[in-house]
């Protein structure tokens, strides 16, 4: 069965026909007697299983990479990034995007979760949220979702209602729609410039797409925002240099990078730390080039945020090669 077109899924019914098409409802043979297993049975059956879900991913490169090359030109003209879902994909979505602003300094507005049924819904089953699809409408209207952004529709076998109808009024202002489902025939492919299909098969207990299929859209979501944060300049190698210090540990984490990347001594990251206003990127910059926190915010600038780019800037401009 083909994905089908915008104009046939709004206000589609899912009869038991549909349901029984999707690939996320089938009946998985491997675990078909496993209420008869003992618990270290069971646990093997459902780690065998897991383990098929990184491969799924991995068919999926291509799509996500053309994805994370749109999102990355999206942070760069000023846009965010949005994800919306129900149930499992929307909590998997807002959970990314609460994980963005710590991680790497970014503010909160940069990238953005919703899922059907607000914020009650984070914590509290709220099922039948999914399928108003005036209620995706009206929360992208809220955050002032604008053509410059990109939204990503999260959902295991692609039919909420409440994503589609975002997804379609996405589309309609000209932004970047992007649909990652574990179904082929998901009816958000039928909005999406991206289609991204992780194909995981059926589940072992059937129809629990928290299990397989929220793991891979899980994995997705790390992808997309780590690599895009990576391609702006978030990190400097592979250390996490935006972070933001808002508890002891990260203070700590905080002060191990400014060493890491600087080899200096811990007097030494302190000492930068607390100069730089308690911006890691800052001290090392200051350390590296020895200069003050006003030059290394001002090499940070112009080199739009990367490291690299602001030592070689300082080089340049210091008459070095």
């Amino acid at each position: 069965m083909a994905a089908k077109g915008p104009e046939d899924m709004k206000h589609a019914a899912i009869d038991q026909n549909l349901l029984e098409s999707f690939a996320t409802e089938r009946r998985n043979a491997k675990s078909e007697n496993i209420d008869s297993l003992d618990t270290r049975a069971i646990l093997a059956i459902i780690n065998d299983e897991d383990k098929t879900v990184p491969f799924a991913v991995e068919r999926a490169l291509d799509g996500i990479a053309a994805l994370v090359d749109d999102v990355v030109a999206c942070f760069q003209a000023g846009g965010k990034l949005v994800y919306i879902g129900a149930g499992t994909s929307g909590r998997l979505g807002v959970l990314d995007a609460s994980e963005c602003p710590p991680t790497y300094g970014t503010p909160e507005r940069m990238v953005q979760g919703l899922i059907a049924g607000g914020r009650e819904a984070l914590v509290r089953s709220i099922e039948n949220a999914e399928d108003r699809s005036e209620d995706g409408v009206a929360d992208l209207r809220g955050i002032g979702f604008e053509a410059k952004d990109v939204l990503v529709g999260i959902t295991a076998s692609g039919q909420a209602p409440y994503v589609l109808g975002a997804m379609d009024y996405a589309r309609g202002l000209g932004a970047v729609v992007a649909a990652i489902s574990c179904n082929p025939d998901s009816r958000t492919f039928g909005y999406a410039r991206h289609k991204i299909l992780v194909e995981v098969g059926p589940e072992i207990l059937t129809g629990s797409t928290r299990m397989k299929a929220g793991t891979a859209q899980k994995l997705a979501l790390n992808m997309i925002t780590t690599t895009a944060m990576i391609r702006i300049g978030k990190t400097y190698r592979n250390l996490m240099v935006d972070l933001t210090p808002v508890n002891r540990k990260l203070v700590e984490r905080s002060k191990r990078l400014i060493r890491q990347a600087t080899g200096c001594s811990l007097e030494e990251a302190v000492r930068a730390f607390e100069a730089a206003g308690r911006k890691p990127k800052l001290a090392i910059l200051m350390v590296l080039l020895g200069v003050d926190r006003g030059k290394a915010a001002d090499l940070e600038e112009r080199s739009r945020g990367r490291i690299a780019a602001a030592i070689e800037l300082h080089r340049k401009e210091s008459g070095r090669t």
